[in-house]
């Protein structure tokens, strides 16, 4: 099969021919139908301590067709169209028991949506709703991670929520902050470039960070909000979220910074601020996430600013390290 290989920071992905997976024990191999490209795959390809290992097979956001089953599969059969977590546990330890395999003390990834075919575990997949198509399925990881993260904030009718960064997982952030009952939403980022996508998905507000944010954020809010979502993933914003927050108020972290990042504690304890840092998601919130899109919550797909082929993935991944415009690009291992 053809997929994308990742060779070293500050080099480009290089598209080989590798030999194509097969189905181990509760595996199946699937056709990859959409993948899409996630923010972690370009600051863990830039040079970073946690840097994914060279030779790597990227891609986690994925769905596709089953087209092999090993032993011991009971759920899925060639032809289900599916998307997954990408990750395996054990199987027996109380996180896999709970549909949490990233908590595993045994956990390994199960990555490759670069490549035309890819393994999962059965464990960690869900069936796609007849009525969603494979670029509906690769956005439920995204959604999922929004909806871990939004569940962690213990979302109340009318809170007042602070959304900082508009990517992807802002985005998504936004929509279940919605949908979960929140009050006045307000979405910030440094740019106003996703502004009219973020009000489509949920936001009553839109403002650009800069001088005055606070006094702007609060009166779009009607006060200081009461939950911040921190989804930008950069130097500073968490602290952002700390001096922005009310007193007693709550920060959830979804952004994965992967730098060292200062807050001043003093502040926060002053504040009598709680942070709390979002892992992934569970295979219920993969399941609620495809569920609603089944409903015809279909905003998500705004979501979607390009779809590319394996042969424009390097050049791509090339622009989005430099900074590209784009919201969330999808790869088709087949578009030629």
């Amino acid at each position: 099969m053809r997929a994308a290989i990742f060779k070293a920071a500050h080099a480009p992905l290089e598209i080989e021919q590798v030999e194509d997976p097969t189905p181990g024990p509760a595996e199946a191999v699937i056709k990859v139908g959409r993948c899409g490209i996630c923010g972690s795959d370009i600051s863990m390809t830039s040079g970073c301590a946690m840097d994914y290992p060279h030779g790597t097979i990227l891609g986690h956001e994925y769905a596709g067709e089953v087209v092999a089953v090993g032993r011991d599969v009971a759920h899925l059969r060639p032809g289900d169209r599916i998307t997954a977590l990408p990750a395996r546990g054990c199987g027996a330890c109380a996180d896999c028991v709970s549909g949490y395999p990233l908590g595993c003390a045994n956990m390994s990834g199960m990555l490759g949506g670069f490549g035309e075919y890819l393994r999962v575990a059965e464990s960690s997949a869900i069936k796609l709703p007849s009525t969603l198509s494979l670029a509906d399925g690769a956005l439920v990881e995204p959604l999922a991670v929004g909806l871990h993260g939004v569940m962690l904030a213990d979302m109340v009718p009318s809170r007042r929520v602070l959304v900082l960064g508009a990517g992807s997982v802002g985005l998504a952030a936004l929509y279940w902050a919605r949908h979960l009952g929140a009050g006045k939403i307000v979405a910030a980022s440094p740019s106003a470039r996703r502004r009219d996508i973020a009000l489509a998905m949920g936001a009553d507000a839109f403002e650009t960070l800069g001088e005055g944010e606070g006094e702007r954020i609060n009166a779009a809010l009607g006060g200081p909000p009461d939950v911040v979502l921190e989804c930008a993933g950069a130097v500073g914003v968490l602290n952002k979220g700390i001096q922005l927050v009310r007193p007693g108020g709550t920060i959830v972290s979804l952004g994965f910074c992967i730098s060292p990042d200062p807050i001043v504690p003093a502040i926060a304890t002053w504040k009598r601020v709680t942070i709390k840092f979002s892992m992934a998601y569970t295979l219920a919130d993969f399941e609620h996430a495809a569920d609603m899109l089944d409903r015809g919550h279909l905003e998500p797909r705004l979501m979607i600013s390009d779809t590319i082929g394996l042969d424009s993935l390097p050049a791509m991944f090339e622009a989005l390290h430099a900074g590209a415009p784009q919201t969330k690009v999808h790869l088709d291992p087949w578009q030629r």
